[in-house]
Order: C-alpha cells, then sequence, then structure tokens
C-alpha cells in the first residue's frame, strides 16, 4: 500500500459512511418486507374480495404496478430533487400503504393503497442502492450496496416471520386476531412501525455529493465529501466527479441515447438484460406465493408458512456469503455461477413436481422421498440466487452506468426489473391452473439457462472501479 492510498484510507470516515449506508438499506429491509407481506395474506384476500384466479394474481401482482412506475420515476425524479428527497417521499408512501392495505374494505381499495406501496418499493429498490454506491469508496462498494440485499432479505424473512406469528396467533390468517380484525390485516399495518423509523433516519442523512455537483452546488458537495473522505481525498474527487458530467447541460432522460449512432447505448440494454433476468428465473413466485406453492402440494397452512421462514433465513445466510466474496471474485463471476446452480436445481423442482400424484379433494400430493426432494432443491435454488443474482444485480445497477446517465438508466433498469416482475407475479396463478407447477418451473429454469449466455457474453466486471471510471 503507497503513502497515498495509506493516506487517504485513514482519513476517511468510515464509520459515518458505514452508518448512512445503513440508513438508506432501510428502504431495502421495507422493499423486502411489503413484498414478502403479501405471501401470507392470498387466503385472507380470496375470502375478502371473492376473487378468482386472475383477481387473486392482480391483487397480489397489482403493488408491482406501482414498483415499475416508482423505479422509472424515481430515477428522473433524484436527477431533480436528490437522492435523500426521493427517499423521504418512499418513506412516506410506504407508512401509507401499510395503514391502507390492511384495512381496505373493497379489492379497488386494496389495490390502490399497494400501488401506493409500489411507488415506494419501486423508488427505494433503486434509489438505496444509488445512494450507497454514490457514498461509498470503490474498495468496498460492493459490500456495503449487497447490505442492500441483506436488507431485503430480512425484510422478506421479517414479514414471513410476522405472518406465520400473527397467524399461530391467530388460529388462521382469516381469522380475527386483536380489536376484532383479522390478522391478514395486521400483517399489513405491522409494517408501519420500520416505515417511521425509516422516515426519522433519512433527517439525519446528507445528500448524495455527485446529485450536488450536478446541481452545481459544489460547495456543499465539497462539504459532504470531506466528511466521507477527508479533506485531501474529496477536493480530489470533487474534481474527479466534475469531469464526468458533461459540461453543456444536465442530467436527462435523453442521454440514454447515444446521440451519433441514434440508438440506445449499449450499456443501458445490458442493465435492462440485468433486470429482467433476475425476475424472468421465478424468483418472486416463491417469495409471493411460497404459501400457496407448498399447499398446492399437500403441505398445511403453518408448514407451509414455516417452509418460508426457513427460506427467509437460508437466504439472509446466502447474502452473508456474497457480502464476503463480491468484492474478491468480483460480480461477474457470482453472476454465472449462480445462474448455473438455479438452471439446475430449478430444473429438479420441476421433476419432483412433475411426479406429484393426486390426493384427497384432487389436491397434488407429492410422495415422502420427491416432498424431501422439493424441498431441498427449492431451498438450494433460493441460496443459489441470493448469494448471486439477488444482491449482485442491485450492486451493478447502482455503479455500472456513468454518473451522466445513472438516474435516467437506473429508472428505465428498474422500471424494465419490475414490468418482468409484474408478469411472472400475474401469471404464476394461471400457469398452476393451466399448466401445472412443473411446466411453470420448466419455464424459470430455461430462463435461468439463458441467463448464464447473457452474463458471460454481455455483462462486464465492474469490481474495483471507481463510478467516474464507468463508460456507456
Amino acid at each position: 500500500m503507497n503513502v497515498a492510498v495509506a493516506t487517504q484510507e485513514s482519513s476517511e470516515n468510515t464509520g459515518f459512511i458505514v452508518l448512512i449506508s445503513l440508513v438508506a438499506t432501510i428502504g431495502g429491509f421495507l422493499f423486502g418486507f411489503d413484498s414478502g407481506v403479501i405471501n401470507g395474506t392470498v387466503e385472507g384476500l380470496q375470502k375478502a374480495f371473492h376473487a378468482d384466479s386472475f383477481g387473486t394474481g392482480f391483487n397480489v401482482a397489482s403493488m408491482l404496478l406501482g414498483c415499475a412506475a416508482g423505479a422509472f420515476f424515481a430515477g428522473r425524479m433524484a436527477d431533480l430533487y436528490g437522492r435523500r428527497s426521493v427517499l423521504i417521499g418512499a418513506a412516506l408512501c410506504f407508512i401509507l400503504s401499510g395503514w391502507g392495505s390492511g384495512i381496505a374494505g373493497t379489492s379497488t381499495a386494496f389495490v390502490i393503497y399497494r400501488i401506493i406501496g409500489g411507488l415506494a418499493v419501486g423508488a427505494a429498490s433503486v434509489m438505496s442502492p444509488a445512494y450507497i454506491s454514490e457514498v461509498s469508496p470503490a474498495r468496498y462498494r460492493g459490500r456495503l450496496a449487497t447490505v442492500q440485499q441483506i436488507a431485503i432479505i430480512s425484510g422478506l424473512f421479517a414479514a414471513f416471520l410476522s405472518n406465520y406469528a400473527l397467524a399461530g396467533i391467530a388460529g388462521s390468517s382469516v381469522k380475527p386476531l386483536w380489536w376484532g380484525f383479522e390478522a391478514w390485516r395486521w400483517m399489513f399495518w405491522i409494517e408501519m412501525t420500520p416505515a417511521v423509523l425509516f422516515l426519522l433516519a433519512l433527517v439525519g442523512i446528507p445528500e448524495s455529493p455527485r446529485y450536488l455537483v450536478a446541481k452545481g452546488r459544489k460547495e456543499q458537495a465539497l462539504q459532504v465529501l470531506t466528511r466521507l473522505y477527508g479533506d485531501l481525498t474529496a477536493r480530489l474527487t470533487l474534481t474527479d466527479i466534475q469531469g464526468s458530467l458533461a459540461a453543456d447541460h444536465r442530467p436527462r432522460l435523453r442521454d440514454l441515447f447515444d446521440q451519433t449512432r441514434r440508438r440506445i447505448r449499449p450499456i443501458v440494454w445490458v442493465g435492462i438484460g440485468l433486470a429482467t433476468f433476475q425476475q424472468l428465473v421465478g424468483i418472486n413466485v416463491v417469495f409471493y406465493y411460497g404459501a400457496v406453492l407448498w399447499q398446492a402440494v399437500g403441505f398445511s397452512e403453518s408448514d407451509a408458512l414455516l417452509i418460508n421462514v426457513l427460506s427467509g433465513a437460508l437466504s439472509i445466510g446466502a447474502c452473508l456469503v456474497a457480502l464476503m466474496l463480491i468484492d474478491r471474485i468480483g460480480r461477474k463471476p457470482l453472476l454465472w455461477i449462480g445462474s448455473a446452480g438455479m438452471t439446475v436445481t430449478l430444473a429438479v423442482v420441476a421433476g419432483a413436481f412433475a411426479s406429484a400424484g393426486t390426493g384427497a379433494g384432487g389436491q397434488l400430493a407429492l410422495s415422502g422421498p420427491m416432498g424431501v426432494l422439493a424441498l431441498v432443491a427449492a431451498n438450494a435454488y433460493v441460496v443459489f440466487f441470493n448469494v448471486s443474482w439477488g444482491p449482485v444485480m442491485w450492486v451493478m445497477l447502482g455503479e455500472m452506468f456513468p454518473n451522466q446517465i445513472r438516474g435516467s438508466a437506473l429508472a428505465a433498469a428498474g422500471a424494465a426489473q419490475w414490468t418482468a416482475n409484474f408478469v411472472i407475479t400475474i401469471t404464476f396463478p394461471i400457469l398452476l391452473a393451466g399448466i401445472g407447477l412443473a411446466s411453470a418451473y420448466g419455464i424459470y429454469a430455461v430462463a435461468a439457462l439463458l441467463s448464464v449466455v447473457f452474463v458471460i457474453k454481455y455483462v462486464d466486471e465492474t469490481n474495483g472501479k471507481e463510478l467516474e471510471q464507468m463508460q456507456g
């Protein structure tokens, strides 16, 4: 290590950088909680709103419409008003959605409140990792950004555990709990506590220095950079940021197009591809419909909810492994290894479900060995996802784009991610009723196989690069 690097590292306020990054990751926790809480409420929604398969799918997937819009507009809003301001708006939407989803008396009202929650999830999904990337040094940026995925999975785990506990106390998700309200409604109201904490914590963090430079507020940017990195490194970083931004205009959506070649920049297509493949492998079928999935092959509601808790715990463990590896072996190897693992495990799950017979009442039933195989393979699939595509996709989206287009490119990639999520989520009940679990999981296995090819051919490594070195 040379003297300059040693001086730079010793002058960094590492504790402060980690602290404000952790505040941003509360958005990830709420992203996970809001996404996972629906898992335990499906039966309650069906009974409360008398929904058929399509109606149930739309109630579950409605949030994702808001997510796509939130992710798309968050990038532009962040370029206009700041990363922190967008996160504050997201926190307010989380609070409103948690309250409204639980109190909703009609399917229409429920969908409206879930869409509001979706706006928050979409905004947090792109802005939390972007903020972390813009305040973190390159050498451990990947680890800090991976904490965002740990927060997402922790939110999912907390939702699964909360759902399991509340359903257990009430006796079922559809039975009354406190003050005469069904347990599934309380599952939504629990979310308001971390949402309020997020809102209060955001007041104490600074705005992204790269946003401040883009807005011409150089003195404020220098103050933030000095607090993060020390005086010398702050001035050098400020110069690098200024040099990386186009001098003739502020960031705008049409910067996504290569004006000389009159086409969308290749790096934007890669970001959209990463965002889309993360959903095409079917991970949110497990997160949103896990209870329904396991009940469909003979498990009780209680056992199905407990399996969700197990999957959540394994997911957190896998993210911790990713945290240790992402800045050592890089982003690209984790992606293609994860894709290969998901391909195999999804194929095994599909094969196990294909062997299911028909039990009492016409319900699918797995034999003992095949039930164990399906359970092990499904959880192995969750582990492969969360050691690779779960965290790495968000890390790369937060760091792979040049400063000039980061907000707009995140908007495009985030919208693609949530649109793909919506398609996968709303079609699963239809696939379940139409072609069955085995064929549905076969489709996701093919998508995982294609993602191997995509990563090897199109994705470039970003490990160790400063954000100002990113090219588009």
